[in-house]
């Protein structure tokens, strides 16, 4: 056993390491899958600066360590990669998995000195442009783990391509949803009235949805593009998420949505709590997103729902979708097949519609439920476990020969 590995008395231990527990997509993540650690028996620890998603991890068998993970300074870096190699130390932690590329630094120099595995997540493509060649360095150590997730296809081949990272190295996993929350038979009557009522929002038109982020890369000023082409007037636009990150770009679809003469048509719902209940009132979804970070996730719930989804063909986007069978892929940035594809979508039969919804669910169900993502990556743990003990196993083995 080398020197610096890990001794180990107790079932396997991973430790995950995020800036935070938010209730976003990686928090959620982070939280699903360190249950499902658990309950595989293994010791299932979370590092992290804490956040709102922490107390659910009470009563689930994982423990939190609460360290200041938010930091990205080199000072930072250093002092959290000491108190992450302590606690592997402590915890006797096989596998460090880093979430994040806040937290991979500091992740990735505690695992080198403890001798436990590492494993990163790439979520999305960062770019390397920039501090004259010092963001291509810093992101490198995306890419510095003994096996790396990927969470598309797209994500996988730019990793080959701009780092030369051999796709053994590679496990694709897909990010998952709880099917029992999005689930159209489980939600309440109720609380799609809440929704309703809160937003002020009538029966006279159909309701077609914008969920995500108000910024530039969610493409909001392509759906106005889209919808001045249409002669139909029968739909209100609902525009569901944060109108806090990008406020100069909420400023500029207010006025676009004005000139257009499209104000009375354009309902600016913010975050919600309930988005299950949202797509409910919806009768399609749009994603007309340039890029997949953070637009991901609406076009898989939106189909675990049974709603008609239109997605841009962009960044990985195109694999949240099943051509023909679950939605409608459109070339990005083209405001004119995009508004073809809204008056395909909002003209079809009730009996279409139904056939859409019931493919729809079995592919997110496939491809994107939360069991599927905890059953890959927990085969990630165990085959990196296994590696490290065969590694450990070979001095023994020589010795007796």
């Amino acid at each position: 056993m080398p020197d610096n590995a890990l001794p180990r008395s107790r079932a396997p231990a991973v430790l995950q390491v995020l800036p935070s527990l938010r209730d976003d997509a990686q928090g959620r993540a982070a939280l699903d899958l360190a249950r499902a650690v658990a309950r595989e028996g293994w010791r299932s620890h979370v590092a992290s600066a804490g956040g709102t998603l922490e107390r659910e991890l009470v009563g689930s068998g994982v423990r939190h360590h609460r360290l200041p993970l938010e930091g990205v300074g080199p000072f930072a870096i250093w002092l959290n990669a000491a108190r992450l190699t302590r606690l592997a130390r402590e915890h006797e932690v096989e596998v460090i998995h880093a979430a994040a590329r806040r937290t991979a630094w500091s992740a990735g120099f505690a695992a080198k000195r403890t001798g436990a595995a590492f494993l990163t997540t790439v979520d999305a493509i960062h770019g390397d442009g920039g501090w004259g060649g010092l963001r291509r360095r810093y992101n490198r150590v995306l890419v510095a783990g003994e096996r790396i997730i990927a969470v598309s296809e797209h994500v996988a081949e730019h990793l080959e391509r701009a780092y030369g990272v051999e796709p053994g190295r590679v496990r694709i996993v897909r990010p998952g949803i709880d099917m029992a929350a999005f689930d159209a038979e489980r939600v309440r009557g109720h609380r799609v009235a809440a929704l309703a009522e809160r937003w002020h929002l009538g029966f006279e038109r159909k309701i077609v949805m914008l969920p995500g982020p108000v910024a530039r890369a969610g493409g909001h000023h392509l759906m106005l593009r889209a919808m001045r082409r249409l002669a139909r007037r029968d739909f209100t636009l609902l525009v569901v998420g944060d109108v806090e990150r990008d406020a100069a770009y909420v400023r500029r679809i207010e006025v676009q949505a004005r000139r257009e003469g499209l104000t009375e048509r354009v309902h600016f719902a913010g975050p919600c709590d309930d988005l299950p209940a949202a797509y409910m009132l919806a009768d399609l979804v749009v994603v007309p997103a340039l890029q997949a970070e953070g637009y991901v996730r609406p076009a898989i719930e939106a189909q675990a729902m049974g709603k008609l989804v239109i997605v841009n063909n962009t960044g990985g986007l195109d694999e949240t979708v099943k051509p023909v069978a679950t939605g409608w892929l459109v070339r990005a940035e083209d405001p004119a097949e995009l508004a073809w594809a809204l008056d395909l979508a909002l003209s079809i039969s009730d009996d279409d519609k139904a056939r859409h919804a019931r493919h729809a669910r079995g592919f997110v169900a496939h491809e994107f439920s939360l069991e599927q993502m905890c059953r890959k990556t927990l085969a990630v743990y165990r085959e990196l476990v296994r590696r490290h003990e065969a590694v450990a196993a070979e001095p023994a083995a020589a010795e007796a020969g």
